[in-house]
């Protein structure tokens, strides 16, 4: 009797190990990524997929974690949340100014903002550009970017006007002193707030090895470690200014010719940039620096097929090597040495594409609608433009130009 009931125990059990078996067996062949599918190790590496999508997320996630704007973000996402797509796109350029049509221009193109030149504050006083600037901002319905380049020197346009300035500012190599160089900035911050400006692309972190090269009249005329210094220092000035600021012209203009004009291809090596041109620009972002500005040099050792600013690996550079989280703009993009690399006009496509959140331009609307057909035919995702959309809205909020 007892062997009897011992057989039948030991055949119990083994019934009770072969259902739980396939009932293991079965839940795997169910599960997602499979061995039916081929890929049993799919559900591990679901992160890592490489659709648009899940590479949009991460990179949210990542910024998230250690963000220039994080502060801002929530404020941001609400907005962005209430936006139409060409409003998203929209806010992705930074517009040439115009002689006429600009209210025009905001009401039904919704622009993020404007750069005005020289010729914009000619036959104007402070009060006129001031009153017409507000115009401007009470007529968009997200308050603009207004950016001017007022580096001082060879590239004046507020200051130049006898109207806004008894003289135009001085060069960085005119002023020389760190403690000069950092008067002068809060003087022209506090020139450029009074018309209504709220961004100014400088400083030139460029350091040129040739007192005849293109860019050094622009540049400190230092080496990399004092210019790195002198970057770094003007950031925060600026900074505590309340004073957008965009260091220029990533990754470093060098000796190179003149790219409104052509074409300029840099064959120096990567130790070069990363020993000497990269330094400043590291310490810009080490200072909080809001944005970057991208030059269209050709840089053979990052990429020999584009210009920087259309380079991906260029801005895959600055975003995961030097860990910038701030927003990336494209110098303009109507400059000579674009148009050669920009098939069927689709430049600003290209640098949707290549990771740059705001873009130059002199031809805004049709820009603007090359970007929106390349979202419709899926060549640009729209998590693409939400992530820079995101970025700028909370540089706005951060800057105060929204409140």
């Amino acid at each position: 009797m007892k062997k009897i009931f011992n057989k039948k125990f030991i055949l119990i059990s083994i019934i009770i190990l072969l259902v739980i078996i396939f009932s293991f067996i079965l839940l795997l062949f169910t599960n997602k990524g499979t061995l039916i599918n081929g890929n049993i190790f799919q559900n591990i590496y679901d992160d890592d997929t490489n659709t648009e999508e899940n590479k949009d997320e991460k990179t949210s996630i990542d910024l998230d974690s250690a963000d220039l704007f994080s502060e801002f973000y929530d404020k941001a996402e609400t907005l962005l949340n209430s936006m139409t797509i060409e409003e998203k796109v929209g806010q992705m350029f930074l517009v040439r100014y115009k002689d006429e049509g600009v209210i025009e221009e905001i009401v039904n193109e919704k622009p993020g903002g404007y750069i005005l030149f020289k010729k914009d504050f000619q036959n104007h006083t402070k009060n006129s550009i001031l009153n017409e600037l507000e115009n401007n901002q009470k007529n968009s319905k997200i308050n603009l970017f207004l950016a001017v380049d007022e580096e001082g020197g060879t590239v004046v346009r507020v200051s130049a006007i006898r109207a806004f300035r008894d003289s135009p500012f001085k060069s960085a190599q005119e002023l020389a002193t760190l403690d000069n160089i950092i008067s002068d900035s809060h003087e022209k911050s506090a020139l450029l707030k009074s018309v209504g400006l709220n961004m100014n692309l400088c400083p030139v972190a460029d350091i040129p090895t040739r007192t005849d090269s293109f860019i050094y009249k622009r540049s400190y005329g230092k080496d990399a470690t004092s210019t790195a210094e002198y970057v770094s220092s003007l950031i925060k000035t600026m900074n505590e200014d309340n004073m957008i600021s965009s260091i220029k012209h990533f990754p470093g203009y060098g000796d190179n010719v003149d790219t409104h004009t052509g074409i300029a291809v840099d064959t120096r090596d990567i130790e070069t940039f990363k020993n000497a041109d990269f330094l400043p620009f590291i310490a810009g972002i080490n200072s909080d620096a809001p944005t970057i500005l991208v030059n269209h040099n050709i840089i053979n050792c990052m990429d020999s097929t584009k210009p920087a600013s259309l380079s991906e690996n260029v801005h895959k550079i600055l975003r995961e090597d030097l860990n910038f989280s701030g927003l990336i703009i494209t110098d303009d993009l109507a400059m000579d040495a674009v148009k050669t690399y920009a098939e069927n006009r689709n430049a600003a496509v290209q640098a949707v594409l290549a990771g740059n959140d705001v873009i130059i331009s002199s031809d805004f609307k049709n820009q603007k609608q090359e970007v929106l057909d390349a979202i419709k035919n899926g060549v640009i995702s729209e998590e693409t433009i939400n992530l820079a959309v995101r970025r700028i809205l909370a540089c706005k909020y951060k800057y105060q130009i929204i409140k």
